[in-house]
């Protein structure tokens, strides 16, 4: 999967804290002890996600093989690698998580939160795309599927990903954007902005996308989606 990057765990461990916020365990710190490459699944035959750099940091936890390691990516989706590649360290590495409400399919929501909208975005992966769809289990859009969540967590966008590219602050740099910054693409087909997704963090967003049959991630630092980005906001 081209443009797939780990999840640098001290980062992670960096992360800012929100008041009141509950800790979820991503897994083990791991530290690689030679290049090796993350798999699509627990065999050498495999794809590889990834190649892993000694020394590189790695969140890790067991899998059902003793021979092999999940380790945890930036997608939120899992790859492995040859346990005797990975030393695994005595450190949990964990997420803030905010206080919960659930949505129909357990997403976490809270007002005011955007990293939250972000990350709830994920359980939705896998429900069609639907030209004008507002359904997050049956079927929707992607202007739809960025109002939706984004009105779960207090903010009222307009329906179009052309309106809504008009509302809130602008972010000018890609360094800038944050976890549940909301990004805009254009459509030469349309002559005007026509796509939009959510930025989920190192380097990626999760949107419905009618290429993807459906809600998806992708990598933003991919050169399909760098050249028609046009506007973020937050």
């Amino acid at each position: 999967m081209k443009g797939l990057r780990v999840v640098l765990a001290l980062a992670v461990l960096m992360g800012s804290v929100m008041a009141f916020a509950e800790k979820k365990v991503l897994g083990k710190l791991g530290q690689a002890t030679e290049k090796t490459p993350i798999y699509s699944k627990m065999s050498t035959k495999a794809r590889v996600y990834y190649r892993v750099k000694a020394y590189e940091y790695l969140v890790v936890t067991d899998s059902s093989r003793d021979n092999w390691m999940k380790v945890l990516l930036q997608n939120g989706q899992y790859g492995y690698v040859p346990a005797d590649t990975v030393a695994k360290l005595p450190y949990e590495v964990t997420m803030d998580v905010a206080p919960q409400s659930r949505t129909s399919r357990g997403a976490t929501l809270t007002a005011g939160s955007r990293g939250a909208a972000a990350e709830a975005g994920l359980q939705f992966r896998g429900t069609p795309y639907v030209w004008g769809g507002n359904d997050l289990n049956r079927g929707i859009d992607c202007s739809g599927f960025v109002k939706k969540l984004m009105g779960a967590v207090g903010l009222n966008l307009p329906r179009t990903a052309s309106e809504q590219a008009l509302v809130g602050q602008p972010i000018t740099r890609l360094e800038d954007l944050q976890k549940g910054d909301r990004l805009y693409f254009w459509e030469n087909k349309r002559n005007k902005i026509g796509h939009t997704g959510i930025y989920l963090g190192n380097g990626y967003f999760v949107h419905s996308s009618r290429g993807k049959g459906g809600v998806d991630t992708d990598y933003l630092g991919s050169q399909k989606w760098l050249k028609i980005l046009v506007a973020a906001r937050r």
